[in-house]
């Protein structure tokens, strides 16, 4: 097919345009809500349980991407995704209705157990209907939708939450969710012959049962109570039990939810790897910036926030390019590159925090999106790119699920480094103090991106082929 054949304009292209607004759907989500916290808590009250908005919808959607991936690669991507969109716009619209605070956590909860499903779904279908040339292009597209809801998600959260409400934070997931669906159904026809169902069904809950335990451990050890206590004893030592049944009960499955062959491939190890350090990474600066620039020169909400997009804009600028790079070079030797990249931004970024400046933030913000561009696409491409159609729904759950658990560990992680430099140095009302924390934090994203360099650079070779992998027998690791 000639690259031609690759746009909006062309015959896949509704379905690009489909794929493009969902991943918007998903990728807005993570940025409408944040400035709209103090109104929905001015409204609803209880203040302590806020940060569950985000943890809800986070361990929602961490426990569920194993399973729709493997229904993915078992029952066909068109009835997992239109499950998982359409779980989103209804859970989307129980959260515009919410009449409580406790109710409102509750169905951003099931809003994660519909977005577990999206993300996999449509990185898959984007790897299915595409080469891996013709994904050099793809990607610029599929990219522009977070650089996009990294600038207008604020903005329609801080318009929605002063002029209107809150509550049409949530109202607009639905026309978009609704156009998606459409838009899919009528263009989306899978070559895809369904198997029998044998759902691992043991396997499925202690899996998402193990990564429950593990994800609230990370996000409220430190917060909800010490990490040194009984409580983080107790839920992480029940993550690891679980986790180690999980692990006995697939040796013994017929059809397990993780098949040993996802753990064997050299490649997808460390695809699934860098992407827990892409997690890590953009994590720690998005989340720590805009609290590191306040309190070091007192800046807006919005100010601190079109700083960090500056980071979410050089991501898809990388990524656009990414494609050209790999086809040049390869995938290795571009995410090495990428991460090389975010080393750099990392240390910029570290040196600059002694000399609180926007300008100087926004650059070093702007060069570990550049970095972060060229390793997190294709690392995802050379994955999938490795395997046959019917894994290839697992490989992309694999590299979503490593994403969302870099991003638990990096708040965690990032939280309790700032915190206890900060406290060390006179507590947050101290600017330099502040500022400490600030350089604690993205030296840390420095170490994560010294491990993704690490992994990128034993990363076995990839040969990039002309059109997908058609035998269902999996590359030997």
């Amino acid at each position: 097919m000639r690259m031609s054949d690759v746009g909006l304009r062309s015959e896949r292209g509704p379905i690009l345009l489909a794929l493009m607004l969902v991943i918007f759907l998903f990728a807005i989500d993570a940025t409408v809500l944040s400035t709209a916290v103090t109104t929905i808590v001015g409204e609803l009250g209880d203040f302590a349980s806020y940060p569950w908005l985000f943890s809800a919808y986070l361990l929602g959607q961490v426990s569920t991407v194993p399973v729709y991936a493997k229904l993915g690669d078992t029952l066909g991507r068109r009835p997992v995704i239109f499950t998982g969109i359409g779980l989103f716009i209804v859970s989307s619209v129980l959260c515009a209705t919410a009449w409580d605070m406790g109710s409102l956590i509750a169905f951003r909860a099931l809003q994660g157990l519909g977005a577990g499903a999206i993300m996999p779904m449509a990185l898959t279908i984007a790897g299915d209907i595409y080469t891996v040339r013709e994904r050099a292009r793809v990607q610029a597209y599929l990219s522009s939708m977070w650089a996009i809801a990294a600038v207008s998600g604020p903005t329609i959260g801080g318009l929605f939450a002063q002029f209107l409400s809150w509550r049409w934070i949530f109202w607009v997931n639905l026309p978009l969710g609704l156009l998606a669906l459409f838009m899919l159904w009528r263009n989306y026809r899978e070559s895809f012959t369904p198997r029998p169902a044998r759902i691992d069904a043991p396997g499925a809950l202690l899996l998402t049962a193990a990564l429950v335990l593990l994800a609230v451990g990370v996000l409220e050890s430190g917060n909800a109570w010490e990490w040194a206590s009984w409580q983080t004893v107790a839920v992480f030592g029940g993550g690891a039990v679980l986790l180690t049944a999980f692990v006995l009960v697939e040796r013994r499955a017929p059809d397990p939810i993780i098949a040993p062959w996802v753990v064997r491939s050299g490649i997808v190890r460390s695809a699934a790897l860098v992407s827990m350090t892409v997690g890590m990474v953009t994590i720690g600066i998005v989340s720590y910036t805009p609290t590191f620039l306040a309190g070091t020169l007192g800046v807006p909400p919005v100010a601190s926030g079109l700083t960090v997009a500056t980071l979410l804009i050089g991501w898809p600028l990388a990524g656009a390019l990414a494609g050209r790079v790999y086809l040049r070079v390869g995938f290795r030797r571009t995410i090495v590159m990428g991460a090389a990249i975010v080393i750099i931004g990392t240390i910029w970024l570290a040196v600059a925090s002694s000399w609180p400046s926007i300008p100087l933030t926004a650059i070093g913000c702007f060069i570990v999106g550049i970095g972060l561009g060229l390793s997190a696409g294709p690392s995802l491409i050379a994955a999938q790119s490795s395997v046959a159609t019917r894994r290839r729904g697992v490989v992309s759950g694999t590299y979503s699920l490593s994403r969302s658990m870099g991003s638990s560990l990096g708040v965690a992680v990032f939280g309790a480094v700032a915190t206890a430099m900060v406290a060390a140095r006179g507590g947050a009302d101290v600017p330099g103090a502040v500022g400490a924390g600030g350089t604690g934090v993205y030296i840390g994203a420095g170490i994560a991106a010294v491990l993704m360099l690490a992994t990128a650079a034993v990363m076995p070779h990839v040969p990039i082929a002309d059109a997908p992998t058609k035998d269902d027998a999996a590359p030997e690791p």
